[in-house]
């Protein structure tokens, strides 16, 4: 899964030489465009992450107000079901803080990476550093 768009806009080239002129400004929108991406890879992150750990707490919030019956029946062990539910939350809230660093490290720090390479629009000739 690659957040990159950057292989479906390549610089058109004329008898293989970018055109004249426009080498600078390809390189300062490479950069633009890759920031661009990896902005949207890190909204796509969080909002996943938080979504996963607060939509479960959300949905135990929902069953105490709404299905106290089912909250107070005894469940595994002989704890309430409430309790035992409440008791998940550690380890959902584990497994979204697992998936916020899994996505940063597979998607996100790569493209910051590819960012880095890249001058800024101060740092002269807005070519890859290498």
């Amino acid at each position: 899964m690659s957040y990159d768009s950057s292989a479906s806009h390549p610089v058109r080239r004329q008898n293989g030489r970018a055109p004249s002129g426009t080498s600078h400004l390809s390189a300062h929108a490479g950069h633009h465009r890759a920031l661009r991406v990896l902005r949207r890879a890190c909204r796509w992150q969080r909002r996943v992450a938080a979504l996963a750990a607060l939509g479960y707490f959300t949905v135990f919030l929902a069953l105490t107000v709404e299905a106290p019956s089912l909250m107070s029946r005894r469940a595994l062990g002989g704890l309430p079901t409430g309790l035992l539910l409440a008791l998940v939350q550690v380890p959902v809230t584990w497994l979204a803080v697992s998936l916020f660093e899994y996505t940063a490290r597979r998607y996100v720090d790569p493209l910051a990476r590819r960012v880095g390479r890249y001058g800024g629009p101060d740092d002269g000739d807005g070519k890859p550093r290498g």
